[in-house]
């Protein structure tokens, strides 16, 4: 689809790299990912995988500017709390106050997937064990789908969606954000997502063997798994009238989005990587691929995940063509990746730089690419972000430099 609509005048972001995206950018440009084993959250377990844990502290969360209240007397989940502060950043950007959305067609697109919805396990077991405890647990949950929270305390008149698409969440509220601005639904949509670590993804994924008990290594030979880790990641779009009508600044357009199912295996890509290659070709439309000058890859750091992608990448742009992986900073933030990276690959194209891959040192040949090793400069107006998930699903979204 390239029939551009949807544009970005904002753009927010935290994670264990930085606390708002001009520090995760530094940050990343100097090369270092920095997981550590998890303070926030008992495993208890003997295998144990680093994970990259955001930098949250009580007076980050009170420096919000946010002019808004929440359900009142119940608490708020870190994973509200971190799309509270992508947002704010965002809408700082953008040139947008809360009192300003406030009963306009702003539509609400989150991203998620385990997060905060299984931070309640202390409350089911006792529950289990006949101790009868206190609702609050359940209330907090109830009251913190970030979605709906928002759109419900600034009233807005937009549409409002949670999406669940395991790891391709957060590219899909944003590819959603598109579609209702484009069909004409929204001015103006905030789409992005969320995640927080949680004791029962981590095990789960500990389960699977598909965790490192090192450092990840995206598409290096001695890959060996992925790092866990929790963020946000938060685009303000607008239709492109609504923006130049207010006088907004406009960073960048979507210029396609594209989605897949190969329903291969329940956590494996095709591996042919079938399912990618249709969500990218649906994402590019009418453009030739030659004008994406880089990719931002999942980049797992799974065996199977970034060989698939690898080959995909050579297959449609050839081998050449400049990819880089950020969960060597951020490690892999689940319904919140999508989103994240795709904040990421706005700021290449505004800045015209990209940052090493943390973890990379020698090639895998099966892989049929190199991943950036230092800060690399690109030029060209479009570039890819993709995503791939448990459940064969496949995301891409194009962006583009906005000229006037």
């Amino acid at each position: 689809m390239n029939n551009i609509d949807a544009v970005i005048t904002g753009m927010g972001c935290l994670c264990a790299a930085g606390t708002d995206l001009e520090s995760v950018w530094r940050s990343m440009a100097a090369g270092i990912g920095r997981p550590n084993l998890a303070v926030g959250l008992e495993a208890g377990i003997k295998r144990l995988s680093p994970v990259f844990e955001v930098p949250w502290t009580k007076n980050l969360a009170d420096k919000l500017n946010l002019n808004f209240e929440g359900p009142p007397t119940v608490a708020r989940t870190r994973c509200v709390d971190f799309f509270l502060h992508a947002l704010d950043e965002a809408l700082t950007q953008a040139g947008l106050t809360t009192e300003s959305l406030r009963g306009k067609r702003v539509g609400v697109a989150v991203g998620t997937t385990v997060g905060c919805t299984l931070n309640n396990e202390s409350f089911y077991r006792d529950f289990k064990n006949g101790l009868n405890p206190e609702l609050d647990a359940i209330h907090r949950f109830l009251s913190n789908n970030p979605a709906p929270y928002l759109s419900e305390a600034l009233h807005l008149r937009g549409p409002v969606s949670t999406i669940n698409n395991a790891c391709t969440s957060g590219v899909d509220a944003v590819g959603q954000g598109m579609e209702w601005i484009n069909d004409g639904l929204c001015d103006i949509v905030i789409a992005g997502g969320t995640d927080e670590l949680s004791r029962i993804p981590y095990l789960g994924f500990s389960s699977l063997m598909n965790t490192s008990e090192s450092p990840c290594k995206p598409f290096d030979v001695q890959r060996d798994g992925l790092n866990l880790g929790e963020g946000a990641g938060l685009l303000i779009l607008e239709s492109k009238s609504a923006a130049l009508k207010r006088g907004a600044q406009i960073l960048l357009e979507v210029a396609g989005y594209g989605t897949s199912t190969d329903a291969h295996h329940p956590t494996a890509p095709h591996p042919q990587g079938i399912g990618l290659e249709a969500a990218i070709r649906r994402a590019l439309g009418e453009l030739n691929p030659q004008v994406i000058r880089f990719i931002n890859a999942h980049g797992t750091a799974t065996p199977a995940n970034d060989k698939v992608e690898g080959s995909t990448f050579a297959r449609i742009f050839g081998s050449n063509i400049p990819v880089f992986g950020t969960k060597g900073y951020t490690g892999h933030t689940l319904g919140a990746a999508g989103a994240v990276e795709a904040v990421f690959t706005g700021q290449g194209l505004i800045t015209g730089k990209i940052p090493p891959t943390a973890g990379f040192e020698t090639p895998d040949p099966e892989c049929l690419i190199i991943p950036t090793q230092a800060v690399t400069d690109v030029s060209g107006h479009y570039a890819l972000s993709t995503s791939l998930a448990f459940g064969g699903n496949n995301s891409a979204l194009v962006l583009k430099v906005y000229h006037d």
